[in-house]
């Protein structure tokens, strides 16, 4: 028999359940399980970068590296332009920590030089009655903390009187560690703001070129290919030997900075170019664009925040073409030049043969340099596979 119809007017009866909804009423989860389906994209992203452990050391490795260029005039042992005339061209000291069979602590032995007559060269041998302690937070050489605060407080410091030169000293008796120290502010600075002026860059003639399309397009990939078709190192040159040499260290430092971002933003373009060109055409760029937001929001807003985790990757493998072109156009004699410091100027002392036969640790600015490509290259392969954290 039929359940008879509903008044006109009345209202129709209602089947619906209204107990609160239970995601987990038809599947049931392990708590492993619920830790990974419930987390957010950071989250996944973070374990997976984790998983990556060559990458992981080398952010931790980049990290303290950069922490320390903070505090660089702290660490050195000596200052920047300190001459110890009577240690020219020195080898390497040795860090000892028992004399005699008793422990003493980290020390090293006093040196006495002499003069070969015969190559004329300077000779150095350990006094083994000398032994000169190796001092912590200590005072020494006097310096301007970022060229602002006057101090003299060191984390190690030689022995009163004495020496302590770790990495040797150069021709003009610098300390070698000293110099090393002071001049990764200059290289590892260079690649940041390098970067960034080609992310910029990147991001805002790549965004239009794909997002707009049409002629601008065209003439983006046309200059992008002309760019990517000329040998890097002589247009660094090129463009390095532009600058006057009367312009001040820091100016041209901020010019070879400029030179080196305004060079690598093509390959980012590129990049930002094909990703717009695939997500312009997705429903919900359409929906701002009939709401009326303009150009620069749709893309800043909505499709770049889509693929920032592939830009960061891109930009993390890129740092090191920076650091690398900052060296060999200092080492070529066209990029930083002194009073200014940096591992491509430290390696200058070491462009002829004799040189490094004689006093291979002039060649020791480069070990930094590897490290630090290695590094950030590993960073990137860890960054760009944690990118994409559900493969």
């Amino acid at each position: 028999m039929m359940s008879p119809l509903p008044a006109p007017g009345a209202p129709l009866p209602h089947y619906v359940s209204t107990a609160p909804f239970d995601p987990h009423a038809t599947e049931t989860m392990t708590a492993a399980q619920s830790r990974i389906h419930l987390a957010s994209q950071k989250k996944l992203m973070w374990w997976k970068f984790k998983q990556h452990r060559l990458a992981l050391i080398s952010g931790i490795f980049l990290a303290v590296i950069y922490l320390m260029i903070l505090i660089v005039e702290f660490l050195a042992p000596y200052g920047l332009h300190t001459r110890n005339v009577d240690f020219i061209h020195a080898p390497p000291q040795t860090i000892h920590f028992f004399d005699k069979g008793s422990f003493v602590g980290p020390f090293v032995y006093g040196r006495s030089m002499t003069l070969d007559i015969d190559t004329l060269h300077r000779v150095y041998a350990d006094r083994p009655n000398d032994v000169q302690p190796i001092r912590f937070f200590c005072r020494g050489d006097g310096y301007k903390f970022w060229g602002v605060v006057a101090s003299d407080y060191h984390l190690v410091c030689p022995a009163i009187g004495g020496q302590m030169f770790l990495l040797g000293t150069d021709r003009l008796g610098r300390d070698v560690l000293s110099r090393i120290l002071y001049g990764a502010r200059i290289s590892l600075t260079i690649g940041l703001i390098g970067i960034s002026i080609s992310f910029v860059l990147g991001i805002v003639i790549g965004g239009l070129a794909g997002y707009r399309g049409g002629v601008f397009d065209l003439i983006v990939q046309r200059l992008i290919e002309v760019l990517q078709s000329l040998p890097s190192l002589p247009l660094w040159m090129a463009l390095a030997a532009i600058m006057p040499v009367t312009w001040s260290p820091i100016v041209i430092y901020f010019g070879i900075t400029v030179i080196l971002g305004i060079i690598d933003w093509t390959g980012l373009a590129r990049a930002v170019r094909s990703k717009l060109l695939a997500l312009r055409e997705e429903d919900y760029v359409q929906a701002a664009q009939l709401m009326g937001a303009s150009t620069p929001r749709i893309i800043g807003r909505h499709l770049v925040p889509g693929f920032m985790s592939h830009l960061i990757a891109s930009a993390t493998i890129s740092i090191p073409g920076m650091i690398l072109g900052e060296t060999a156009l200092s080492f070529l004699g066209l990029g930083l030049r002194p009073p200014i410091t940096s591992w491509g100027i430290l390696l200058t002392e070491a462009k002829s043969v004799s040189v490094i036969a004689f006093y291979p640790w002039l060649l020791y600015p480069i070990i930094p340099v590897v490290l630090v490509i290695l590094a950030f290259n590993f960073l990137g392969d860890g960054l760009r596979d944690a990118a994409d954290p559900y493969k």
